[in-house]
């Protein structure tokens, strides 16, 4: 009998612990939160119907890879993986088996994100469906598909470190910090890269090409960065996608309508505290005007075919029609974003708290390489704008991307 009470005692005893391991709600919650802040849907989805399940190919300067399986899969994903497993990958970018993740993976930004919130994520993909989806190989030109090189690449250029507040700052300046430099890992698009593809630090969040598109600058710059805008102004584009000022487009259209739209909006102020206290982190680029035999024929494309939407001023129609004056993205040194709009076309993101959508139609079929430059060397220098000046060539190889 003795016998028989005590496997009682001690299987009430595991069942009890087994109840105290599982995560709480609120912990679940939490860790929502922090991968839609990661923006982790974004990279890891590549069906809608099967999220977090991995697959979707990304470009990189050196070829692709594919998204792994986040889901709780056992065989696939991550459901056989411990704690200190997920840990271990997401703050130092090495996998259960030891080899190297590549830094497309944002590990270099994420060693920033403390233990407990590693576990709050782990905690919330953990309650994901399991889909079984085998992870892909990379396609990466030689010799970059050889892991063990992400030895020496770490070495040079990865620094494991949690972020350390400011005590001479805010609590919401401090997560704003928290945010940007760690988890939300901005500077992965928007800081330049060295011939390896990691950051020239020095030059944090001034501006980068990715995937066709430039993301801007997003320090204190006084033309392409965000000196202009308000804390405010960074607040409403991240919830709703647009403001006075600008659209969200290509990649940071998904960013918002995945992560930023769906943050607190405590968090959201947090970063815009943060970002508005940056300075410029280098010097504007000198720029030489067009000639007027360029200006005439860019503004002749314009009265043609932008005009009745963007005014003649260029004042267009705020959270409609974006302002041309003052806008800092189409004042970029890089023009790939407008040239990608100019061509394909834009189209405003819905979200909750700006729901009506709008368009611009592409012009590839319709305007020559010449006179897309023409026009775009029109807007980026009319009105008080000035930006470097764009060549047909320039069209050409945007057109073909």
């Amino acid at each position: 009998m003795r016998m028989i009470l005590a496997v009682v005692a001690l299987c009430s005893a595991i069942a009890s612990v087994a109840r105290a391991a599982e995560p709480s709600p609120e912990l679940i919650a939490y860790g929502k939160a922090l991968v839609e802040a990661g923006d982790c849907a974004s990279c890891h989805t590549a069906d809608p119907a099967k999220p977090f399940a991995g697959g979707k190919r990304i470009d990189t300067p050196f070829g692709a890879i594919y998204a792994p399986n986040l889901t709780p899969d056992r065989d696939t994903g991550i459901g056989a993986w411990t704690d200190a497993d997920f840990t271990r990958a997401v703050r130092t970018g090495v996998a259960p088996d030891g080899s190297n993740y590549y830094p497309a993976f944002p590990y270099p930004y994420f060693t920033k994100v403390t233990k407990d919130d590693t576990l709050a994520i782990r905690a919330y993909l953990g309650t994901l469906a399991p889909v079984a989806s085998r992870n892909k190989p990379p396609e990466l030109r030689w010799p970059f598909g050889y892991r063990g090189l992400m030895r020496i690449w770490n070495a040079m250029y990865f620094k494991p470190a949690l972020f350390e507040p400011d005590q001479s700052q805010s609590a919401a300046w401090n997560r704003g910090g928290y945010l940007v430099t760690g988890l939300g890992h901005c500077g992965a698009c928007h800081t330049p890269k060295n011939y390896f593809g990691a950051d020239k630090t020095a030059q944090a969040l001034s501006g980068n090409e990715v995937g066709g598109w430039y993301a801007p600058r997003l320090d204190g710059a006084a033309r392409t960065g965000l000196k202009s805008w308000s804390a405010e102004d960074i607040t409403e584009y991240l919830q709703s996608g647009r403001n006075a000022k600008s659209h969200a487009g290509g990649l940071m259209a998904e960013v918002v309508v995945n992560s930023t739209a769906k943050m607190s909006d405590a968090d959201v102020r947090a970063i815009a505290a943060y970002l508005k206290s940056l300075p410029a982190s280098r010097r504007e680029t000198i720029v030489t005007p067009p000639d007027d035999a360029e200006m005439k024929a860019g503004q002749a494309v314009y009265a043609k075919l932008c005009i009745a939407c963007h005014e003649a001023d260029g004042s267009g129609a705020p959270r409609i029609y974006p302002p041309l004056p003052g806008n800092a993205l189409l004042q970029s040194v890089n023009p790939s974003s407008s040239l990608r709009i100019i061509l394909d076309g834009a189209h405003t993101v819905t979200t909750p708290r700006a729901p009506n959508t709008g368009e611009m139609p592409g012009y590839a079929k319709q305007l020559s390489d010449e006179e897309i430059a023409a026009v775009t060397n029109y807007i980026r220098n009319s009105w008080g704008n000035a930006a470097p000046l764009v060549t047909a060539a320039q069209v050409a190889k945007a057109r073909k991307e």
